[in-house]
């Protein structure tokens, strides 16, 4: 159905880069090819931050040389691409996909909760019922988990809610995204017909350390008590007489997993160990926790990582219908190199398991997958 190609740049020059990225586009002719009959061209555009100031002018050129007029995309501290990352670097990275007229919307930018989208984009809402889409935002928005839930469900109309993936941005100076016009602070993406046919996968990055947990004590964000006994004795349990020596180093190593509630995959969402009181058997993490919640933890390094990474390439290509057209990556910041040792371990595994197929992503603070914002993971998603 769809034709997709890839491309990245690199260079000292925004100009370089992005005519690298376009260079890289072409045909044997020296063209960019002509969208086939009753198809328009959707680009996906990642920027590296050191580009951040650029990406106004990497967009106008982008959409000049190719006269592609539909992009969107966003900034990370690494871009991914094909068999290549580039990571703390100047770097541009580009997909565009063959898609029939009418099958995809771009969702411009919602920077609030009271902020309503554009007639028009409500009327192709309700006409498509879309099921997917591709979801930006900005880290820094203090609504952005909210704003992603109200935009799937916006979406979804008679379908009950899209299911969405993508990433926030992640940059050390502005949180730009693209939606057909530079935008931020806020959320904004792509959404796709139902009859677009995508599957997904998420890699957590992460290893259970034993069961799952009732949460029978707690208060805003501190575990007091799990299955009636102290917290932390649980925590001392599934970790083992090793690391309950030294506390001090479960930091960045365990983590909490609070369960996908309707879940058939076992999916879950990790969550950081933010504190611990020894005296009272407290346990504090990122995320708030009532009595009735189940919890458990995991472990976080790289072997785990890899073996996971593994699972969910086997996993999504069992479920492949046919070769896959072109495809999407979101990881997260603390991942590449910092979790695999070398840059490009994510993009090679990708290419060993799934051959030849172009796909563009980034490392963002936040990854999305079935609109749930997670970290630590990578979310894959191919287009057919």
């Amino acid at each position: 159905m769809n034709k997709f190609l890839s491309a990245h740049g690199t260079g000292s020059s925004w100009a370089y880069a992005a005519k690298e990225c376009v260079d890289g586009l072409l045909n044997e002719q020296g063209n960019i090819p002509e969208a086939n009959a009753g198809m328009n061209w959707l680009g996906f555009v990642y920027i590296t931050d050191a580009f951040a100031p650029d990406i106004s002018s990497i967009l106008t050129y982008l959409r000049q040389k190719t006269g592609m007029s539909h992009w969107v995309g966003t900034i990370g501290t690494g871009v991914l691409v094909d068999a290549w990352e580039y990571h703390d670097m100047p770097a541009v990275g580009v997909l565009a996909g063959q898609f029939p007229v009418g099958d995809f919307h771009i969702v411009p930018p919602i920077h609030d909760l009271e902020e309503a989208l554009p007639d028009n984009t409500l009327q192709w809402f309700k006409e498509t019922s879309p099921g997917f889409g591709v979801v930006h935002g900005d880290p820094s928005c203090e609504d952005v988990v909210s704003l992603i839930e109200s935009m799937a469900e916006t979406m979804g109309g008679i379908l009950g809610g899209s299911f969405l993936v993508g990433g926030l941005s992640a940059s050390r100076s502005d949180n730009y995204q693209i939606a057909d016009q530079l935008t931020g602070n806020g959320v904004s993406g792509v959404a796709f017909a139902p009859q677009v046919n995508v599957i997904t996968a998420l890699t957590q990055g992460c290893m259970p350390l034993g069961e799952s947990h009732l949460v029978t004590e707690a208060v805003d964000n501190v575990i007091m008590g799990l299955n009636g006994c102290s917290a932390l004795d649980v925590l001392k349990d599934d970790v083992g007489e090793l690391l309950s020596r030294d506390l001090s180093r479960l930091s960045g190593f365990v983590h909490a997993a609070i369960p996908v509630t309707g879940s058939d995959t076992g999916d879950y969402m990790v969550r950081n160990l933010t504190a611990i009181d020894p005296d009272k058997g407290w346990v504090a993490i990122a995320d708030m926790v009532v009595p009735g919640d189940r919890v458990s933890f995991v472990r976080r390094d790289p072997p785990s990582a890899r073996a996971d990474m593994d699972r969910m390439l086997d996993n999504i290509k069992a479920r492949m219908p046919s070769e896959p057209k072109g495809g999407l990556y979101y990881s997260c910041v603390a991942r590449g190199p910092f979790m695999f040792g070398t840059s490009g371990e994510e993009a090679r595994m990708i290419r060993a398991a799934l051959g030849d197929v172009p796909i563009v992503g980034f490392f963002g603070n936040g990854e999305v997958s079935n609109t749930r914002l997670h970290s630590y993971t990578g979310v894959l998603v191919l287009f057919f």
